[in-house]
């Protein structure tokens, strides 16, 4: 047996790590995982960069930063896997739910699986508070995090600057819904299970998933330091395998309420096993008379694979919102982050259906059709759809960027 150290946050997005280590997938490849549980995506960070994790659960932007030299720390990361797609929320406080609501037509749900409308309201809502001078803070996990990008472009793609409207602010993801009970914060965009702890609590309500967002679009990553992937490659092809199979046996509806129970353990999530079963369904409360959508999905869509395409969408928006600047050096070092050549190597022979291509057009089956409405027209969101039907080319890279940074205000 080879130890590996992982270091992993309590979110449910963390339960292919979990679930590699404790059911016997990583064992079956020679590898003793060692998973340490932190508290901040800061800490997580840090202490990969200084050797204390072999790889670790990771926000999607965050290795892409550190190749990039961001941070205090920076170090050269790879991502050879992808930890699930979806799994994130944009929860906020009842006083603002109650206001949102009142935009609307009387009803007495919000509209979460619709971020188009879900944000025309918050929009108004915000448009009211400032004219009574009130401002507004919502709070996202890390300032190099997917809900601080997918969080900024739900609110420009409605009409709302998110660096003039409101006020966004860090906070780790467990402290999100005492933050919003105590008021310090009026809303949050966090993975699950948080958003669905404030509702329990009865503090919060959804007002948006990331799903609705961008559908089928990218979470967290596996990060592995680049020196272990230098010396022992093999190794890293033996832990995207494991991770691989439990992605797959998490997948499974019937496996739900097993995980849902090893989630729940103190070393772990530490939320009761009713609570993580709902954030499992993708359910959120009163306001969602569905559940699933594929809230969030662990294997099928290709959702283990290191999209190319994922990586520099979010350097696109880590241009636009200021965090980089860009030039061709930068795009190619975000691009060279995610490691598809790995995830190949490490699958090749076994039965999971690797993509034809290390990129693909996102959002390219989004259409626009004429309804009898009061603006004749709809957007139909296709299985990797924006919520403004924007299409993103990785191979327009230049010309993308110039248009989002064009929206800013």
């Amino acid at each position: 047996m080879t130890r590996l150290s992982a270091g992993f946050l309590p979110l449910m997005d963390a339960a292919i790590l979990i679930a590699a280590a404790r059911l016997g997938f990583a064992d079956k490849e020679g590898i003793e995982l060692q998973l340490m549980r932190d508290a901040s995506w800061a800490n997580i960070r840090d202490r990969i960069a200084i050797g204390h994790f072999d790889a670790a659960h990771m926000l999607a932007p965050m290795p892409i930063a550190a190749n990039l030299g961001l941070g205090p720390l920076p170090g050269r990361l790879a991502a050879p896997f992808a930890m699930g797609l979806g799994g994130n929320a944009i929860c906020v406080g009842n006083e603002l739910a109650a206001e949102i609501l009142s935009q609307g037509d009387g009803a007495s749900t919000l509209p979460i699986h619709d971020a188009a409308l879900s944000g025309h309201r918050l929009a108004a809502a915000l448009e009211r508070r400032r004219r009574g001078g009130r401002a507004t803070r919502f709070a996202v996990v890390h300032s190099h995090s997917g809900h601080n990008l997918e969080l900024r472009y739900f609110m420009a793609a409605s009409g709302i600057d998110p660096d003039g409207d409101v006020e966004i602010v860090i906070v780790p993801p467990p402290f999100m819904p005492d933050a919003l009970a105590s008021g310090r914060i009026d809303g949050f965009c966090v993975g699950e299970p948080w958003s669905n702890v404030a509702i329990a609590r009865g503090v919060g309500r959804v007002i948006a998933t990331k799903n609705a967002i961008w559908r089928s679009s990218p979470e967290k990553v596996l990060a592995v330091r680049h020196v272990l992937l230098d010396d022992d490659p093999g190794l890293v092809h033996a832990l995207v395998r494991a991770l691989y199979r439990a992605a797959v046996w998490c997948d499974e509806p019937g496996n739900h309420s097993e995980l849902a129970h090893l989630l729940a353990e103190p070393g772990h999530l530490n939320v009761p096993a009713t609570i993580l079963q709902d954030s499992l369904a993708g359910r959120f409360g009163p306001d969602d008379d569905t559940g699933g959508r594929d809230f969030f999905v662990t294997c099928r869509r290709a959702a283990t694979f290191p999209w190319r395409s994922h990586a520099l969408w979010l350097y696109s928006q880590m241009v636009r919102w200021n965090l980089l600047d860009h030039s061709s050096a930068n795009a190619k070092i975000a691009n060279g982050t995610y490691r598809p050549d790995v995830y190949r190597a490490a699958l090749a022979g076994t039965d999971a259906l690797l993509p034809a291509s290390d990129a693909k057009v996102e959002g390219a089956l989004t259409q626009a059709r004429d309804l009898p409405s009061a603006d004749g027209r709809t957007l139909l969101i296709g299985p990797d759809g924006f919520m403004d039907g924007r299409i993103f080319d990785p191979a327009e890279l230049d010309s993308y960027i110039a248009e989002q940074r064009g929206d800013v205000k």
